[in-house]
């Protein structure tokens, strides 16, 4: 283990102690406590003790307190009585018999007079090794004991850790602009999307700023599609469970559906992926090679059942709608194909200004071959191989996952990271053989003997809500021109303007460009300042000198102040820029 995983962990004993001493030993209940990406916690049953985020200073405090005492650890091998008689409370106890039950050895550790049940990984001498200015407790949660909701909800108190005192505060830094990049706050702020507890967890409403940007990917990606050789289809939002026992989805992904619907005593479910109506499109008349490879594509609404405490806002939401494709190629043609499926993922990235993506390549787990996924070796063997090659031929960073295949074959998920260092799994690029025999897919070739098509699956945008989700954080709300709800506000200073200021916001409009006229009675300052707050990427402002001039005057939310322009000018600019997605 690193030294700043052992640093984590070290301190997560240390919180463990100082509570401890502050709440004394026999009055609550210490049960785990690991060290974690940003620093470590520790579950403790309180019992009646109430314990909240304004008690983290003193347990802080203690900490620091008694952290010159922590010089060396003791290290002892025990046997399960000895445990089971040290350790009083059922927490322990039950990881105690479990500890036994494996066969394993029972460690504990003492350093500072504080003893814990612990496998080890610890500094040799945190007294000496950790900087009382490199960690902070950071807040108090609630956690189910084992993570499991039937249990009893215990206190977790969590802590920041790093090596340095710079590193602590560049974290802090940079976590405090995540806060304020939030998409669900920026969400909310912009008037993007919005819940209801009346329509459902989970499921968003798209309020009008939002559906415009919506609107915009998709049309962007339609446009995009057809000239890549996509033909588009539409599937309905509910289907009969034989779809899905064709699929095989339905054993498999039972727990992830919404329950079934009775219509006329047959059951139907609620639509959680596009794929087996795609299929069912292909099968809808004979197919020869000729009519190979075909793109199908689709902006397809799906549903999950998602646990309401997954849920996070657009990034994880249970109804969304998915940037889908289907694509049926000729075995012979896989290669090239997912060659140009992963050049159309860099192509979006790319004009969204995301440069930092990656592949997490998932593959069967080798020591579970047969209960978690579905069909032969060979046909596993031969997805993997030309997905590999075309990872390896395209050129993207990629890392293999063993273990992260879907049940019916690999897929290559596509990470992004936004400007503030947060990562996303946006898209995927799947290659499938085991679906096409599911449901009997074959074509015509050369020599009139039917074969099987092979079935890429990709989604370069995701879903609508997690890449907008995603493009909040990133651009901070300030969206470029081509996406932005409002792209230009037409300010008039006095009201004396407003019928000059109404012509140009008439030729905007007339052009296609989302402007709004802010012809209220109010003074210039609060107009402009409603612009900025809004994040509009640009406003025009228009006086006596403007009006006489025949012009406008510019203004930027990423340049400043342009200057005056013409209004033939400035439709040539803005129109410019929006086709270009500057």
């Amino acid at each position: 283990m690193d030294k700043l995983h052992n640093l984590r962990h070290s301190l997560a004993h240390l919180l463990a102690a100082s509570v401890g001493e502050i709440y004394k030993f026999d009055k609550v209940k210490l049960t785990l406590g690991p060290a974690i990406d940003n620093g470590f916690y520790y579950d403790i049953d309180f019992g009646d003790e109430k314990v909240s985020d304004a008690d983290l200073k003193k347990i802080e405090d203690r900490m620091k307190k008694i952290l010159p005492k922590w010089t060396d650890w003791e290290h002892k091998e025990i046997s399960k009585d000895e445990a089971l008689n040290f350790f009083k409370n059922e927490y322990k106890q039950e990881l105690i018999n479990e500890i036994a039950e494996r066969g394993e050895k029972i460690t504990t550790y003492t350093c500072g007079g504080f003893t814990d049940l612990c496998r080890g990984g610890h500094l040799k001498n945190p007294a000496k090794e950790i900087d009382p200015e490199s960690f902070k407790l950071d807040r108090v949660a609630g956690a189910y004991w084992r993570g499991d909701e039937k249990n009893k909800m215990l206190t977790r108190i969590y802590g920041l850790a790093f090596e340095t005192k710079e590193q602590l505060d560049a974290y802090l830094s940079q976590r405090e602009e995540a806060e304020k990049r939030d998409h669900r706050k920026l969400g909310k702020e912009l008037e993007i999307f919005t819940f209801s507890e009346e329509v459902g967890m989970g499921l968003p409403l798209w309020l009008p700023n939002g559906t415009v940007i919506r609107q915009e990917l998709e049309k962007w990606a339609k446009e995009t599609e057809i000239k890549w050789g996509y033909k588009h289809i539409s599937t309905p939002h509910i289907t009969k469970k034989d779809l899905f026992e064709i699929s095989g989805h339905l054993p498999y992904y039972k727990d992830d559906l919404y329950s079934p619907i009775d219509i006329e005593g047959e059951e139907y479910y609620l639509k959680p992926m596009n794929c087996p109506f795609a299929h069912m499109i292909y099968k809808s008349k004979p197919r020869s090679y000729r009519d190979l490879t075909l793109r199908l594509a689709e902006y397809g609404q799906v549903y999950r059942f998602e646990r309401s405490g997954t849920l996070h806002g657009l990034m994880r939401a249970r109804g969304f709608c998915q940037n889908d494709a289907h694509i049926y190629v000729k075995p012979e043609d896989a290669i090239s194909e997912l060659l140009s499926v992963f050049k159309m993922h860099e192509y979006y990235y790319k004009n969204l200004g995301i440069l930092d993506w990656w592949v997490v390549f998932g593959v069967r787990d080798p020591n579970n071959l047969r209960s978690k996924y579905h069909g032969d070796d060979a046909m596993w063997d031969e997805a993997e191989k030309l997905t590999k090659e075309a990872l390896d031929k395209v050129g993207v960073k990629y890392v293999v996952e063993e273990g992260g295949a879907a049940h019916y074959g690999p897929k290559a998920d596509i990470y992004i990271k936004s400007v503030i260092g947060k990562e996303y799994a946006i898209g995927t690029v799947q290659l499938d053989l085991y679906m096409p025999k599911r449901f009997d897919l074959e074509y015509t070739s050369k020599d009139g003997s039917k074969k099987m098509p092979y079935v890429i699956h990709r989604a370069p945008l995701g879903s609508h809500e997690r890449m907008i989700g995603f493009l909040l954080e990133h651009f901070a709300g300030a969206f470029p021109l081509w996406l932005s709800p409002v792209q230009v506000k037409v300010i008039p200073v006095r009201t004396s303007h407003n019928e000059y200021a109404r012509k140009i916001f008439e030729t905007l409009t007339a052009n296609n460009i989302r402007a709004e006229l802010d012809d209220k009675d109010e003074n210039l300052g609060a107009k402009v300042r409603d612009a900025k707050n809004n994040k509009i990427p640009y406003w025009l402002v228009i006086g006596d000198k403007e009006i006489e001039a025949g012009k406008v005057t510019l203004e930027s939310r990423d340049h400043g102040q342009i200057g005056q322009i013409s209004p033939e000018e400035l439709l040539g600019k803005l129109l410019g820029e929006i086709k270009n997605k500057i």
